[in-house]
C-alpha cells in the first residue's frame, strides 16, 4: 500500500493541493482526472518520489515498488539494441544469475571441507530460490510478447534504441515498466504515442495486471476499460468515486445536485437569520436573541459550490456549398527511400462523409493525409477535388508556423477570418485559452498550447473539407467534448487521423484503414470497425482450426481403417452422426436461421445505405429521418443476429469437440 497524508502545496497564489489524503491498495485501478493545470501530473510525481515533499506525507509498505511513466521524455535510453534495453527490466534477476555462476565456481575451488563452503552454499540456495520463483527462463518470450504488443517488429529487436523516434522510445519505456511489473504503475498519458492496435493490446494487458495502477488519460474509452476507481482533483481538493470514468460523470452530477440543494437551503437559512438580526438589532429586548443568531452564523460551516466551468460551445463557420463528389483518389502510390508506403490506393468521398483514418504507427496515415492536403508530393496516381471544394488542414507542424511576436488573440484576429471578438474568445476558450491567457505571446506558449492555438486557427477558417492529424493530443476531456459536438454538427466533410475512439465514434460514419501498403474504406464508426475486425479474426481462426481438424481427421481415419477395418469405421461414424444429430440438431437449425437473417439484414442495410447516399433524400426531411431510423434499427437487429449465430456455432463446435474426444475416429 502507498498513502498520501495531508498533502498541502502552493505555487504562488495557487493552492494546488489543500490538505489532501488518499491511499492506494494492492490491485486498485484508479483513473486520475481533472482540468489541465489541476495538479494531476504533480501528484503522480510526488507519489513516485520524483518531486520532494515533507517527511511523512508519502508512505509506502515494505517491498511495495513503484513504476512511473511520464508524458514525455527527451533522453535517449542508450545505444543498446532494442531487445537488450528491454532486457534491463530484469537486470536484478540477471545479476543474481551471474552471481550464481560465480558462486558455483568458488564452491568448486573451495571444496566441501572448506570453512567458506557452507556460507557459499547458503547464499547459492537463497539465489536459486529467488530465481526459481521468478520464471527467469521465460524472459525472452515475455520481452518479445510485450514489444510485439506495443507495435515493434521482430526485425526491430537488434536495432539500436537511438535509431527510434521519441514516440517509439516512449513505447519502449512503457514496455520496460510492464515487464518490471511493479506493485504500483503510475502512468501519465500512456496512450499518447500508441496506435489503435497497440492501444487495445495495452488495455487487455492492464486488465489482467495483478498490481495497482493510477492512470492519467484524456482517452475516455481507455479509462472506462482499465479503471475501477476515479480520483478527481478540483480546486485543491481530491474526491474519490468508486467506479470508472462513465460512473464518475454520473455520480458527480448526482453529488453536485445534492450539494446544490444543501447550499440553497443553507443560503435561505442565512438570509432568514440576517433578516432577523437586521430587524431586531436596535431592540434591547431582543439583544440576547440577536447575539445568539449572530454566533450561529459565525459558527456555521459554510457550504461552498464548485465553480463550474462555463459551458463553452462553438460551431464551425458554415461550410461553403460543394458538389456531391468531394475527393477522388486513383491509383495513388508513395514510397520513401525505395520502400513503398502504399501502392495503387483508391478512394471516393462524398459531401458529408466523416472519416476516421486508422492503422499502426508507420503505416502511412499522416503521409496519406498530407498528400491529400497538398503538403507533400505523391509518386504516381491522381488526387482530384470536387467542384467548389475548399480544404483546410491541421498537422502537428502547424504549431511551428505561428508568429512568435503575436499574442494568442492577435494570432486569431490577424488570421484574416471575419469573426467577432466575442466569438473568437469563445473559440479560444474551448481550446483552454481563457481570461488573460489570450494575451500571452506565442513565443512563451508551451508546445501543447501552440498546437491548440494552431487547431483553433485552422477551425476558424471557412472550409467544406477538413483534414486533421491527431487533433485531440493536447485537449482535455471538456475541450474534446466541445470539438466532438461541433464536428457532429458540421455539414462539410471531415478526414481525421486519431486513436481516440470515444472522440471519433460520436461523429464519424466511415473508417479508412491504412495497412500493408493498401487503403480500405469501411462503413460505420470505429467501434463497428473494431467489432468487424474481431469477427473476421474469429472466422479466420475457425477456418484454420477446421483445416487442422480436417487434416487430423484424415490421419485418424487412416489409422482406424488399418486397425479396425472399414466396417467398424462406418459403424462408429453412424453412431456419431446419430448422436450429433440428437445433440447438435437444434443448434444447427439456429445457425442456419441466423445465417439467413444475417444475409437478409446485410442486404437490407446495403439498400438503406444506398438510399441514404441519394442527394435528393437530403431535401426530404421526413424521408431522411425515416431512413435514418430504419438504418439504426437494421444495424441493431444485425448485431443481435450476429450474437445468436456466434452462440449457436460455439455450441455446435463444443458438441463436435466432445464427440471427437469420445470417438476419436
Amino acid at each position: 500500500m502507498i498513502s498520501v497524508n495531508n498533502l498541502d502545496l502552493r505555487f504562488g497564489k495557487k493552492h494546488l493541493f489543500n490538505d489532501i489524503s488518499v491511499q492506494v491498495y494492492g490491485g486498485n485501478r484508479i483513473g486520475l482526472v481533472g482540468v489541465n493545470g489541476s495538479g494531476k501530473s504533480t501528484l503522480l510525481k510526488i507519489m513516485a518520489g520524483i518531486s520532494a515533499t515533507d517527511d511523512g506525507v508519502v508512505s509506502r509498505s515494505k517491498y511495495f515498488s513503484v513504476g512511473y511513466l511520464p508524458q514525455e521524455s527527451d533522453d535517449l535510453l542508450s545505444d543498446k539494441s532494442l531487445y537488450d534495453e528491454a532486457e534491463t527490466a530484469f537486470s536484478h534477476l540477471l545479476e543474481l544469475q551471474k552471481e550464481a555462476l560465480v558462486l558455483n565456481e568458488k564452491m568448486g575451488e573451495a571444496g566441501a571441507e572448506s570453512a567458506d563452503f557452507q556460507k557459499l552454499l547458503r547464499r547459492q540456495g537463497e539465489i536459486q530460490h529467488q530465481l526459481d520463483g521468478s520464471d527467469i527462463y521465460a524472459i525472452r518470450g515475455k520481452i518479445e510478447k510485450v514489444l510485439n504488443g506495443l507495435g515493434f517488429l521482430q526485425e526491430d529487436l537488434e536495432k539500436p534504441v537511438s535509431s527510434f523516434s521519441g514516440g517509439w522510445q516512449m513505447r519502449l519505456k512503457l514496455a520496460k515498466m510492464l515487464l518490471e511489473a511493479p506493485s504500483l504503475l503510475l502512468l501519465d498519458e500512456p496512450t499518447n504515442h500508441l496506435d489503435l492496435d497497440s492501444l487495445t493490446w495495452v488495455e487487455q494487458f492492464l486488465r489482467s495486471y495483478k498490481g495497482a495502477m493510477v492512470i492519467i488519460s484524456h482517452d475516455r474509452t481507455f479509462l472506462d476499460k482499465t479503471t475501477e476507481f476515479t480520483w478527481e482533483i478540483s480546486l485543491g481538493s481530491l474526491d474519490v468515486y468508486k467506479g470508472n470514468y462513465t460512473y464518475y460523470l454520473k455520480e458527480k452530477a448526482e453529488r453536485r445536485a445534492i450539494t446544490k440543494s444543501a447550499y440553497d437551503n443553507q443560503q435561505a437559512k442565512i438570509r432568514q437569520t440576517m433578516r432577523f438580526v437586521e430587524r431586531f438589532r436596535a431592540k434591547s429586548t431582543k439583544a440576547k436573541q440577536v447575539q445568539s443568531r449572530v454566533k450561529q452564523l459565525e459558527k456555521m460551516e459554510r457550504i461552498e459550490l464548485e465553480n463550474e466551468d462555463r459551458q463553452i460551445k462553438f460551431s464551425f463557420p458554415p461550410a461553403p456549398s460543394s458538389g456531391r463528389d468531394v475527393l477522388q483518389v486513383d491509383n495513388l502510390s508513395k514510397s520513401y527511400n525505395g520502400k513503398p508506403v502504399f501502392t495503387g490506393a483508391e478512394l471516393m468521398l462524398h459531401r458529408g462523409d466523416k472519416v476516421a483514418v486508422v492503422g499502426v504507427n508507420g503505416a502511412g496515415k499522416s503521409t496519406f493525409i498530407k498528400i491529400l492536403a497538398g503538403e507533400i508530393e505523391h509518386d504516381s496516381g491522381t488526387v482530384r477535388l470536387g467542384a467548389n471544394v475548399e480544404m483546410s488542414y491541421f498537422g502537428q507542424h502547424q504549431a511551428r508556423e505561428l508568429s512568435p511576436q503575436f499574442s494568442v488573440l492577435e494570432t486569431m484576429v490577424l488570421g484574416g477570418e471575419e469573426m467577432t471578438i466575442t466569438r473568437t474568445r469563445s473559440l479560444l476558450g474551448a481550446f483552454l485559452f481563457r481570461g488573460d491567457d489570450v494575451d500571452k505571446k506565442v513565443a512563451v506558449l508551451s508546445g501543447g498550447e501552440k498546437s491548440r492555438l494552431a487547431l483553433a486557427k485552422m477551425i476558424a477558417t471557412p472550409a467544406n473539407c477538413m483534414l486533421l492529424d491527431e487533433p485531440t493530443n493536447h485537449l482535455d476531456m471538456s475541450s474534446q467534448e466541445v470539438l466532438q459536438e461541433a464536428m457532429a454538427q458540421y455539414d462539410g466533410t471531415i478526414i481525421v487521423v486519431s486513436h481516440n475512439r470515444y472522440f471519433l465514434d460520436s461523429f464519424v460514419n466511415k473508417v479508412l484503414e491504412v495497412k500493408n501498403g493498401q487503403i480500405t474504406l469501411y462503413e460505420g464508426n470505429v467501434a463497428e470497425y473494431l467489432q468487424k475486425q474481431e469477427l473476421d479474426r474469429a472466422r479466420e481462426k475457425e477456418k484454420e482450426e477446421k483445416n487442422r481438424g480436417a487434416a487430423a481427421k484424415d490421419e485418424k481415419d487412416t489409422a482406424l481403417e488399418l486397425k479396425e477395418g472399414r466396417k467398424e469405421r462406418k459403424r462408429l461414424e453412424a453412431e456419431r452422426r446419430q448422436e450429433r444429430s440428437r445433440r447438435a440438431g437444434p443448434w444447427l437449425k439456429k445457425v442456419k436461421e441466423a445465417e439467413k437473417k444475417v444475409e437478409l439484414l446485410e442486404q437490407q442495410k446495403e439498400e438503406l445505405e444506398g438510399r441514404m447516399a441519394d442527394p435528393d433524400l437530403y431535401s426530404d426531411e421526413h424521408g431522411w429521418a425515416e431512413a435514418g431510423r430504419d438504418y439504426e434499427t437494421c444495424k441493431r437487429r444485425l448485431e443481435r443476429w450476429y450474437d445468436k449465430w456466434e452462440t449457436a456455432q460455439e455450441k455446435v463446435e463444443e458438441i463436435d469437440a466432445e464427440l471427437d474426444m469420445k470417438n476419436p475416429g
